[in-house]
Parts: C-alpha cells; sequence; structure tokens
C-alpha cells in the first residue's frame, strides 16, 4: 500500500494532484508538499523504523531512569538492557533521562522492565517524572558543601600558613605534632565523605566510561580527584604533612555544583512522554461472531472490527463501518471541536467518542496515532544538540591525551632526575590543571542565569540546550488554535434573545462546546423541558413548555419536519466557509434563527505577529480547514499558512521550513509537541497541554503572546554568555597545561588556577545579560489594532 511521502501514513485512496509528485494521505499534505517543493528526504515513517529499537520486534515501553550522568550512560545502560533475555532494542537517552525498550511480552513482562537497567547506581520507573534523583543529588551536595567547607577552613586557619613558611610562633598548629597529625587525618576523613560520597555520581560515571569504553570528562575529574585524594594519604602514612585534600576537595565540590545546575535544567524532560503514555489505550472490544471480545491493542490485526462506546478513546486508527458519533480529537489534531463521523469517515487512534458509538474496522497498521505521536516526539527529544555530540568528541580525545601526558611528564622528570615525590606532583598538576571545571560550569551557570532573567521576563525555560543551539530565528511559525486563538468555542453571531433562550434550554442538558457557549451566552428559562434526545454529530431537541424545539444541523431540523428557509441554509455555508460552526433553532413547524460559533483570536495577536515580521518570516501551521485559517491567511503580517495538516505532519513542516533557516515554533497543543521538539526553538503557551509545555524550550506563563518576542532576545543574549565562558575555560587550559607540563605549577598552585578560572565563569555568569526583551515586550504590549480575523469574529 501506497504510504504518505510526508507523514508516512497510509495514502488509502490517495490524494494526488498533477502539480504535485507523489500520492498524499490527505489534502492538508498534499498542499503542504505543493508549497515546500520536492519531499524530503527524512519522513516520520524513516523516524520510526530508522534505528535500534525500532528495527526490533516487538511491544514498546518507555522507563524514566534516574541516574544517568553523561553520555556515556546512554551505551552503558543499552548494552546492560540487551543484555538481558527477552529485550530485542533499547535506546537510553541522557539528555530526557528516558530508555525506549522493545520488548517480547511472552518472556519479560512489562513490570520487569525497570529491573532490566537497575543497578549500579541507576534507578528505572515506569516514564513519568520523579524527585527522588534530585533529593539525593541536593542531599549529596549539602554533605559536600559542608564538609568541603570544613576541608578548606582547616586549609585556610592552619595548612596554608604552614605551607607558606609562616614562623612557628605564628602558627596555630605544629604539623609535625600529635595535634597536627590529628588535623591532618581529621581533614583526610572529611575529603574522603566529599570524594566519596558527594562525588559518587563521578566516580560511577568514570566506572561506566572504561566499561562502555568511552572515556569522558567524569573520568578526568575522577582521576585528578582520586590521584589528589591517594596521593595525600599516601604522604601522610610516610610522615609528610604536605598534602592536597583541597584540591580533591575543590575539584569535586565545583564539578557537582555544574553536575546540579544542569540536571536542574533538564529535569522537566523525564516526563515528556507521560501524558501521550496515559493516553494510550492497552485493551479493545473486537467484534466476533459471538458477540465481543476484549484483547490487547497489540493483538488487532488489519481489517478487524472494533467497538467504541460513548467516552471511550479510540483504539486504534481506523474506517468508521457502523455508527455515528461526535469524537473528540483534540488530543491529536488540536481542532477546538468534535468532529461528526459517520460511516466511510477516517478516526484517529487516541480520539475520544463524546457523543454516540461506533464500529470501527482496524486500520493497515493497527497502530494509533497517539503512538506514533510518543515514538516521534521520543526520538526528537533524544537527539543529542551538536554542541554537546562537539563535547563528547573532545572528551573521547582530551581525556586519554591529559592521561598521556602526565604519564610522560612524570617519566620524563624523574629520567631527567628530579625526584619521584616531584615527578609525581608534576603528573598530579597537570591533571588537576586539565580538570574541565572552568568548562563544566560555562555552559551550566549561563544558562541559569538565562533562566533566572527568563523566570523575571514571565518566561519557563524548560531545556537549557536552546541556549546552546539556538541563534536568531529565520522563520516563526505560530500553531491556529489555542495558540492565535484562545481555542474556546464563543459566539461569533447570535440570534434574537428569544431564539437564544429557546436554544439554551435544550442545550443545558447537551455536553458539546457549542452546547456550553449558547448556555453562557444566554441563560436557560424557567422552562419546563422534556423529552431531551440527543442526535449523535447533527444536534440536540428537546420539548420546551409543550413544544418541540431542534438545535442542529438543516438536515436535523429537514428531519424533524421543519423548514429551512434558503437565506438561513445560506448563512449557515457562510459560516462554515468561513470555519465557523453554525447551528439552526426551529420549532413550530420551521427554522427561526442560526447561532454560530467559533474560535476567537487571541488577544494582542496581531501586534505580536507584526513585530516578529520585521525580522522573521511569520508562518501559521494548524489541522483546522482551510476556511477556519482564511483570516490569517489574508493578513498582511502573516507569509505563509499550511492548512489541514495532519498530527504527524507537523513536524515534518517544521523540518522543512528549517530548509529556510533557523526554525522557532510556538505551540499550545499535544499535537503540537512533535513539532515543538523539532524546531530549534519550542516555545509553549501554559495554557496549552503539559506534553506541549514539556517539549518545549521555552514555556511564557502569563498565558499571552506578548511575552513570545522577549523569547529570542533573551536566547542570543545567553548564549553569547556561554559563549564567552567556554572561550575563556580553554583559554585556561591552553595556558596553564604547558605550565604543568614544564614543572612549574605543582598541584596546589594548579587547583587554584583551576578554582579562579572557575570563579571567573561564574562571575561572568552572574551579570545580567543585556537583551533588548525590555522594548520588544514593550512594542508588543501596545494596543491591538483590530485585524481581519478579529474583525470577522465580531
Amino acid at each position: 500500500m501506497t504510504t504518505c511521502p510526508l507523514c508516512g501514513l497510509p495514502a488509502d485512496p490517495p490524494v494526488t494532484d498533477s502539480g504535485v509528485d507523489g500520492e498524499f494521505c490527505c489534502r492538508g499534505c498534499l498542499e503542504v508538499a505543493r508549497t515546500l517543493d520536492e519531499p524530503a528526504d527524512r519522513s516520520v515513517a524513516d523516524v520510526e523504523t530508522g534505528a535500534d529499537p525500532d528495527d526490533a520486534e516487538g511491544e514498546t515501553a518507555y522507563l524514566s531512569v534516574d541516574g544517568m550522568h553523561c553520555g556515556t550512560c546512554e551505551t552503558f545502560l543499552e548494552a546492560r538492557a540487551t543484555d538481558h533475555e527477552g529485550v530485542a532494542g533499547a535506546a537510553a537517552s541522557y539528555s530526557t533521562g528516558t530508555m525506549k525498550l522493545t520488548y517480547d511480552p511472552d518472556r519479560v513482562a512489562a513490570e520487569e522492565l525497570p529491573a532490566v537497567v537497575e543497578g549500579t547506581g541507576y534507578e528505572a520507573t515506569a516514564a513519568e517524572a520523579g524527585t527522588d534523583d534530585e533529593h539525593e543529588l541536593e542531599g549529596r551536595l549539602l554533605v559536600g558543601g559542608f564538609f568541603g567547607m570544613m576541608t578548606m577552613l582547616w586549609y585556610v586557619l592552619f595548612l596554608y600558613p604552614a605551607y607558606l613558611g609562616l614562623g612557628s610562633d605564628l602558627l596555630f598548629v605544629d604539623l609535625t605534632g600529635p595535634a597536627g597529625s590529628y588535623l591532618l587525618w581529621n581533614t583526610a576523613v572529611m575529603t574522603a565523605v566529599v570524594v566519596g560520597y558527594t562525588g559518587f555520581p563521578i566516580l560511577r560515571g568514570a566506572y561506566v566510561s572504561l566499561r562502555a569504553g568511552h572515556p569522558n570528562m567524569d573520568l578526568l575529574v575522577a582521576m585528578a580527584a582520586a590521584t589528589a585524594f591517594g596521593y595525600s594519604v599516601l604522604a601522610l602514612l610516610l610522615g609528610h604533612t604536605e598534602v592536597y585534600f583541597d584540591v580533591a576537595t575543590v575539584i569535586v565540590v565545583a564539578v557537582s555544583v555544574g553536575d546540579y545546575y544542569q540536571d536542574r535544567v533538564r529535569e522537566a524532560a523525564a516526563g515528556r512522554l507521560t501524558e501521550l503514555t496515559e493516553q494510550r489505550t492497552d485493551t479493545a472490544r473486537r467484534r466476533t461472531a459471538d458477540g465481543t471480545e476484549t484483547v490487547g491493542v497489540g493483538d488487532l490485526a488489519a481489517g478487524d472490527e472494533v467497538v467504541v462506546g460513548d467516552g471511550e478513546r479510540l483504539p486504534v486508527d481506523g474506517t468508521v463501518l457502523e455508527g455515528t458519533a461526535a469524537v473528540d480529537e483534540s488530543l491529536v489534531t488540536g481542532e477546538s471541536l468534535p468532529v461528526r463521523k459517520t460511516p466511510g469517515d477516517e478516526v484517529i487512534g487516541g480520539g475520544m467518542v463524546t457523543d454516540g458509538g461506533l464500529v470501527v474496522t482496524v486500520g493497515p497498521d493497527a497502530r494509533s496515532t497517539v503512538d506514533r505521536l510518543t515514538d516521534f516526539l521520543w526520538e526528537v527529544q533524544s537527539d543529542r544538540s551538536d554542541v554537546q555530540r562537539l563535547v563528547d568528541r573532545i572528551a573521547a580525545v582530551f581525556v586519554p591525551l591529559v592521561v598521556v601526558l602526565a604519564v610522560v611528564a612524570t617519566g620524563a622528570h624523574l629520567l631527567a632526575g628530579t625526584t619521584a615525590t616531584d615527578a609525581l606532583l608534576t603528573g598530579l598538576a597537570i591533571l588537576v590543571v586539565s580538570c574541565p571545571c572552568a568548562l563544566g560550569l560555562a555552559t551550566p551557570l549561563a544558562t541559569a542565569a538565562g533562566v533566572r532573567q527568563a523566570l523575571d521576563d514571565g518566561v519557563v525555560i524548560t531545556d537549557g540546550s536552546v541556549f546552546e543551539t539556538a541563534t536568531e530565528a529565520d522563520v516563526v511559525a505560530f500553531d491556529k488554535t489555542g495558540t492565535l486563538t484562545t481555542g474556546d468555542v464563543s459566539l461569533v453571531e447570535r440570534a434574537d434573545e428569544r431564539v437564544m433562550r429557546r436554544a439554551a434550554a435544550v442545550e443545558q442538558f447537551a455536553d458539546h462546546p457549542l452546547a456550553t457557549a449558547i448556555t453562557d451566552a444566554a441563560s436557560a428559562p424557567d422552562a419546563t423541558v422534556e423529552r431531551f434526545e440527543t442526535h449523535p454529530g447533527r444536534g440536540v431537541s428537546a420539548t420546551v413548555d409543550g413544544e418541540r424545539v431542534v438545535v442542529g444541523t438543516p438536515s436535523l431540523l429537514t428531519d424533524e419536519g421543519l423548514t429551512v428557509p434558503a437565506e438561513l441554509r445560506d448563512r449557515c455555508d457562510r459560516a462554515r466557509s468561513n470555519g465557523y460552526v453554525p447551528a439552526l433553532v426551529g420549532w413550530n413547524g420551521r427554522a427561526r434563527d442560526v447561532v454560530v460559533g467559533g474560535d476567537r483570536p487571541r488577544e494582542a495577536w496581531e501586534s505580536v505577529v507584526r513585530a516578529l515580521s520585521v525580522d522573521h518570516e511569520v508562518v501559521v501551521i494548524t489541522g483546522d480547514s482551510p476556511e477556519a485559517a482564511q483570516g490569517f491567511r489574508e493578513h498582511e503580517a502573516v507569509d505563509e499558512v499550511f492548512a489541514g495538516v495532519p498530527p504527524e505532519a507537523k513536524a515534518e513542516v517544521i523540518q522543512r521550513l528549517q530548509s529556510r533557516g533557523t526554525v522557532a515554533m510556538v505551540g499550545d497543543g499535544t499535537n503540537d509537541a512533535p513539532a515543538l521538539g523539532t524546531a530549534d526553538l519550542g516555545i509553549a503557551l501554559e495554557s496549552g497541554t503539559r506534553l506541549a509545555a514539556e517539549a518545549a524550550d521555552a514555556v511564557v506563563t502569563t498565558d499571552s503572546l506578548r511575552q513570545v518576542p522577549s523569547v529570542f532576545d533573551l536566547t542570543a543574549a545567553t548564549r553569547s554568555r556561554i559563549r564567552q565562558n567556554l572561550a575563556w575555560a580553554f583559554c585556561y587550559n591552553a595556558v596553564a597545561l604547558p605550565l604543568a607540563l614544564a614543572g612549574v605549577l605543582n598541584p596546589l598552585f594548579a587547583a587554584l588556577a583551576m578554582t579562579a578560572s572557575s570563579l571567573l565563569v561564574v562571575g561572568n555568569s552572574a551579570r545580567r545579560l543585556t537583551t533588548g526583551s525590555d522594548s520588544t515586550a514593550a512594542d508588543a504590549a501596545g494596543t491591538d489594532p483590530t485585524g481581519a480575523v478579529a474583525a470577522e469574529a465580531d
């Protein structure tokens, strides 16, 4: 069967056009392909089948894994999982703190999967956010901070004065006496707590990197701290007083602080799959010759018939065989109104039947659109940024190089006649001075400063990678429903008061967005309402004070014996062509008037779009019909509108737009999540779904579009600060490493140089970011002119 080259869904029947190559699943995909020229090589279908574990056969499960400390943990956990019987494929993501497993349920139960990857400091649960790892990290840091402070206090008061050669009469303690011995061993114990407990994630990361065969920065940090601690303990055993416990303490605490910042920035990512996985239906009622049977969704095959009742969620994609019902597909499509489904109509797995019941024939691939969105979202969120890949590559070369240099320098100094102690100190100095504390702090501290300033501006940053990778956006793509519009149905055209009160009397018993809009606009009269009846997908009726009142489509009124004047039919047609939902109200033999509901534009949408259109190309993407998006298409500040776009294709549209430059996506719905994750910069509104907010890089907390422009200035300013920090960190290593190789720096001065470098990075990060967000926000907050869409709504 032919599949759509844009979104990977079955094209049955195919939608074609002589001006566009390919066969598409719907008119929306065809129009997107027409606008964006040739289909991209990489489609959603490619993502689903491109890499392990997607190539493996079996059920899919997602785990939230606490304890992943670096990219090397991914390789280690994947190898551990696939070594377990019944697990056919595994992919871990440090950036999201999750794992995707493909397994055989006959050989390993779903509840056993967390145990597959647990151990060596890793803990796994079902894919949802948790706080145990967060509390553990905070506890380790508090313990390390306390004992580290005590260690450095001992150094400042007792050890540094002795090392600097002060006279014995000026020293508080004679280090060669019993009191000095007690002091030194006390310092050793406190340092052991810092290195062993606070530094455990670093030590584990070093062990994992060795097991996986991928040297990382943790290995270098662990070697520097362990060597400094081991050398100092050996020195005490040999009766020496010059020890470097301070070096081990500073290294571990500094790097742990950096790791803590990184974890706080990415902690929200651990639960990003929760909302979709909660909506994945596990069972279905399959129709048989003797009735129905409950089976797992994985047991369904193409052509099976499943029964879905009122209030139930559709388990898979398919075609309506029997029944008529309204289906709420907003979770997947973002459309604000339930859609009437009749025999022959396509339905989306994950949609909720809100009015009626259906028998659905399972589609060709027996999968749910929610499943596809879940898989695709995991792929785009787990992709490692270019900067992180660069750091990984640097670590793979830099760590072995430093170790080799330390060994060679130690040997060279021994051959040159240097004492064994001085040669070992030279090697230790190289390890210490190369310890990437400044490099490790450069990004997380600047990111933390950006996060704090964003909070002041009403924006929550949920993914620190945006500061590493995003540049000023060339294209800003807006979702329509719920983003540029409120996402709520309200009346855009009222009837006279008598008609409104009659309609409200009937609609007060209905469960439909338009019914809510009608009852909000006109309170139900004090009337006797009897024999209320729902006509799935068409409307409602009831007897009001003895008269039968019908509210719904022209066909419903005609079937109920009411005459519909041509003028009212024309008004209904015009409303539908504008993307609105009309409802006729009639009684006593004829239709009386039309009530029209629709989705209103957000306040200030025009001023924001105009402000962004000065430096960016503005695009609108929606799953709604072209008619519903016509007002935006005609607006001078909007460059392009993609309407009728299925949820899977939204991310593909973003990928196509990325051929024009850097793309930012602004959205609010669950169906926007993959697109938000695919975009270089994803911005979600707080009023949207949790998954959209968690998939985005930034969330506007004021439920207003006015703060969107400030995100771009803040991103650019933070990225500039990160580059300043990284430049300093690399310059420090370029200067300090040769000095250590030459034996000029001893471990103490190497540690001081490392600390000074880190303090410079901290100071630079603490400065307030200079952005143009204040002026941009002020412009956006100006008077909102009435535009084409708003005028039409009014």
